[in-house]
């Protein structure tokens, strides 16, 4: 029986076609629909093979090299003068002239300040007379010595007479040494009325003015100061630890005391600029102040363009040591969890793996590695956050240096 499909659906409509022809349409149904899943899964599958194999992403790296490493430490300073020569008032009395400009240059033996001199020309004319009067009364028993001296010989006068001529003869040379210390004493004491410039140098801001009376204690005003400042003396402390730590070091290597081996210091002045000229250690201090617990240092540096003043702060930089065949990676590439410091390190197959690493001081932009890291390790330098561990990438070397050797 052939049934058209006119016929087939005039049949399913009115539920008279017959159940065999039935159960072959769905049969026939079924076999199309998992035909066409089939050839739906396999386009899928054909579709799957085309898709582009994912390229590893270009990572900068830094790649560690080993090198000798100074260490250097900072030290807060102040600077003062090579010669700080304070001027004060030696006698009483009201200040009558100021003969230079403040803040100016001055000689050794400008004239500076005069005080009133009255009370003091009065006493060494005073005293002049008084030596007068002790060389009239040398020179009579000078006289009287050389004429009782003859007689005596002759045993013409006794010789009590004698030796009591030459007693006065004495006493009267005595009281003129007196007399003439009296009157140097007096002419000092004038002297202390004109203060001259003791060294060449700068003279700052007078702590008094003309009309006032300087020299009284007991808080005699000091008037001014004098520094030569060709060149600059800087004074700065560092901690009985340190000072250990440095001794012990210098005792193990064999090198010379921190005293007497060859350093040279930079000085960082306020506005972070470094100072042209290297400073060399002139002392250490004999003892630690117990008070504090540290040790003084004092250091000198040129000063010829007199750039320097006294009473500036500043740090001082000096190596205290150097670390063989260290290992500096940029500050960037670390980072810290709770005092746990670590990198990402690209390892055999371009794979990366995070490492824990121990760090010491901070060297410029980059940072001393003690532990952790070895030469020609490759540390991801750059997008931190866009590697995990086992993560395949492309490592691009970056040349990166310390900024003291950029400018070379």
């Amino acid at each position: 029986m052939h049934v058209g499909s006119k016929d087939l659906e005039f049949l399913l409509n009115n539920n008279q076609l017959p159940f065999n022809m039935m159960k072959t349409s769905l049969i026939n149904i079924r076999k199309t629909l998992f035909l066409l899943l089939l050839v739906n899964l396999l386009m899928l599958i054909s579709c799957g093979d085309d898709k582009p194999q994912v390229t590893p992403p270009d990572i900068p790296v830094y790649k560690t090299i080993a090198r000798d490493v100074p260490i250097y430490q900072e030290f807060v300073g102040q600077t003062l003068g090579f010669e700080d020569i304070a001027l004060p008032a030696r006698i009483e009395g009201y200040l009558e002239g100021i003969h230079f400009i403040e803040g100016s240059e001055v000689k050794e033996g400008d004239l500076l300040y005069t005080l009133e001199s009255q009370q003091y020309d009065a006493q060494v004319a005073e005293k002049m007379s008084l030596v007068a009067e002790q060389n009239t009364l040398l020179a009579n028993a000078k006289s009287e010595l050389n004429r009782i001296r003859p007689l005596a010989e002759e045993n013409a006068v006794s010789q009590s007479v004698l030796d009591s001529a030459t007693a006065r003869y004495k006493a009267a040379i005595a009281s003129v040494d007196a007399a003439n210390a009296n009157l140097d004493a007096a002419e000092i004491q004038l002297g202390y009325t004109k203060i001259y410039s003791p060294i060449s140098g700068i003279i700052g801001k007078t702590k008094a003015k003309v009309g006032d009376l300087v020299g009284k204690n007991p808080n005699p005003v000091i008037l001014n100061t004098v520094s030569n400042i060709d060149t600059v003396l800087v004074q700065f402390f560092i901690t009985e630890t340190a000072y250990l730590q440095a001794a012990r070091r210098y005792i193990s290597t064999g090198e010379k005391t921190p005293g007497e081996r060859k350093i040279e210091l930079q000085l960082i002045l306020a506005d972070g600029s470094i100072y042209k000229h290297k400073g060399t250690p002139d002392f250490i201090d004999r003892n630690v102040d117990p008070t504090t617990g540290a040790i003084l240092i004092q250091a000198s540096f040129p000063n010829p363009d007199r750039l320097l003043r006294p009473g500036q702060f500043a740090r001082v930089k000096a190596e205290v040591r150097v670390v063989k065949d260290g290992i500096l990676i940029p500050q960037r590439c670390i980072t810290e969890l709770q005092g746990q410091y670590s990198v990402y390190s690209v390892e055999d197959g371009n794979k990366i793996e995070r490492k824990q690493v121990k760090v010491g001081p901070k060297v410029e932009q980059f940072w001393l590695i003690t532990e952790g890291l070895s030469l020609g390790d490759k540390i991801v330098y750059e997008g931190l956050q866009k590697v995990k561990d086992g993560m395949i990438v492309n490592p691009v070397i970056q040349d990166i240096k310390l900024l003291s050797e950029q400018s070379k």
